[in-house]
């Protein structure tokens, strides 16, 4: 199969085992969305979540972020690891956002990868999925599956997601970034991989 067959074939596939993905993160607006994602960072959206859950009901505006305080927030997220960090840029992050941004979250990849502790990754989630601009999100996932599919074979997050931005329509991007991700930790992941289980794996090594 060339890429433009891999391609066709896979959003087929994606389309069939995931029609109505959703994101698996708990958020009620684009502040906790991007809150949920920062806290994200090496851990698994379970445990984000029942972080946020209790977060949430406590503090989900930049305000009430700003006014919990670092040493309570650190306390709140310790589960989701590197929270030390993750503490320090939340707590900066929303002051950035009450300061600079009038309280609501930017609109441009610009404003979003200038806030503390968010880079292209985050700032392409919260483009793509909370104001349908077109971004690519490329994460351990899709990057993984990417390589094994050989759709790029790079562990170059930007270049993995400029070929996968040329390979698949734009239209599709929002969908397919969650579709891949579940596929990934379902049927194709980093260790313990089988390919007998892994559907678009065995279809393509009949290809070889």
């Amino acid at each position: 199969m060339n890429h433009s067959e891999k391609s066709k074939f896979i959003l087929a596939k994606l389309d069939e085992l995931f029609p109505s993905p959703q994101i698996q993160l708990h958020f009620s607006d684009p502040f906790t969305y991007l809150i949920a994602v920062m806290l994200s960072a090496q851990c698994t959206d379970a445990v984000v979540n029942v972080v946020t859950d209790r977060l949430f009901n406590v503090a989900k505006t930049p305000r009430e972020i700003i006014d919990l305080g670092e040493e309570r927030l650190k306390s709140m997220v310790r589960p989701c690891g590197l929270f030390n960090a993750k503490s320090k840029h939340i707590i900066d992050t929303a002051k950035a956002i009450l300061e600079k941004h009038n309280g609501q979250v930017p609109h441009t990849f610009a404003e979003l990868e200038a806030l503390p502790g968010v880079g292209h990754k985050t700032a392409s989630v919260i483009m793509g999925q909370c104001f349908d601009e077109p971004a690519f999100p490329v994460d351990t996932h899709i990057a993984r599956l990417a390589n094994r599919w050989g759709l790029e074979k790079s562990q170059d997050v930007k270049k993995i997601e400029n070929s996968l931005k040329k390979l698949f329509p734009v239209n599709t991007w929002k969908t397919l970034h969650i579709q891949l991700i579940l596929y990934g930790r379902q049927f194709c992941p980093a260790k313990k991989h089988l390919i007998e289980g892994c559907p678009i794996c065995l279809e393509f090594s009949k290809n070889i």
